[in-house]
């Protein structure tokens, strides 16, 4: 029955989770308000704060999971992709923790980990499944065969799909992370009041650059006729252009689903808390007769309890690596 400890620290949450025998019995993240102040991730304060942070959380953690640190059979750590200096605090803790308890060391990838999440709580996808990984840095739909034989069968050609949320929002003037906050007035207002056009790329990938350069000018246009036409339309706007990327994402899963002849089908990451996501995909299920797997929104964001489960299989595997280990900002599957 072995108990993990999982470190998270690839962008600005700073996250502990125990992972006791395949259960999450502690889920700490730690939020960084501070980039609020700067419209985004500044990568030098977010390591600045996760060294503040990590280690209160790991305490929070396991008094949470009521387990002693002499308890730990193994530490699992995001090895990357991510922002290299937010990583290094991350692997750091861990390497120093894992060595003065003489524990193994577990390497995560960080989007792998995404994916993995859907093994924390039943329902279970079934292998293989179709996984739809979205947050502000990825975009990907990946053909999961095992826990760790993963295969990228499509994926963004330039932006993400939460940058594009995330950029929408900046035009729109609203504040950081935007993200959410479109969701949040998309559930107001009137999702085919505008139309943005679908980006018409081959095969199984996508691309979001010319999608985000027409809002740009959509909203440059109109309010030079109307400058007040964001604020009296501002639900309308986040509707449409949540539809249109939902739309883009699932047009992409649909055909992939067919390609491959897959009825298990899930989502991760981020945008995958998304309400115009989860909802979209959950009416479409029956009538393509698809199995869909949802994380609860926990597991969503950035969040340790992800990385936990990996290691957990990883440890079942034997699957370790030695103190001589480095943060990757950029990491394949």
């Amino acid at each position: 029955m072995p108990i993990i400890l999982a470190i998270e620290s690839s962008c600005d949450e700073t996250s502990v989770a125990v992972c006791n025998n395949g259960k999450i019995t502690a889920n700490v993240i730690a939020n960084q308000t501070i980039h609020e102040n700067y419209g985004g991730v500044i990568p030098e304060l977010a390591s600045r704060v996760h060294q503040q942070n990590i280690v209160p959380a790991v305490q929070q953690a396991l008094s949470i999971a009521k387990v002693n640190k002499n308890e730990l059979n193994g530490v699992a750590f995001t090895q990357g992709p991510g922002l290299l200096g937010a990583l290094l605090v991350g692997v750091s803790f861990a390497k120093s923790f894992a060595l003065a308890l003489d524990l193994p060391l577990i390497s995560v990838n960080h989007m792998q980990a995404h994916i993995l999440a859907h093994f924390i709580d039943e329902p279970k996808p079934k292998f293989p499944f179709l996984c739809l990984t979205v947050s502000g840095g990825h975009t990907q739909i990946v053909l999961v065969k095992d826990y760790f034989d993963m295969e990228i069968v499509g994926e963004t050609l330039d932006d993400a799909a939460g940058e594009a949320f995330d950029k929408t929002a900046k035009i729109l003037n609203l504040p950081y992370p935007g993200g959410p906050l479109i969701d949040k007035h998309a559930q107001q207002g009137n999702p085919l009041a505008f139309k943005f056009p679908e980006p018409q790329i081959q095969g199984l990938n996508y691309s979001f650059s010319g999608f985000k350069t027409a809002i740009l000018y959509f909203i440059r246009d109109r309010q030079k006729e109307n400058p007040s036409f964001v604020e009296q339309n501002l639900a309308d706007i986040c509707a449409s252009v949540q539809y249109s990327i939902v739309n883009i994402l699932l047009n992409k899963l649909k055909k992939a689903a067919k390609q491959y002849d897959i009825k298990e089908i899930a989502i991760a990451g981020g945008v995958s808390a998304n309400s115009g996501l989860r909802n979209t995909l959950s009416d479409m299920k029956d009538s393509l007769g698809w199995n869909v797997y949802i994380p609860a929104f926990q597991y969503c964001t950035d969040n340790a309890g992800m990385i936990a489960i990996a290691g957990y299989q990883k440890f079942l595997a034997g699957d370790f690596v030695g103190q001589d280990v480095s943060p990757m900002a950029r990491m394949n599957f």
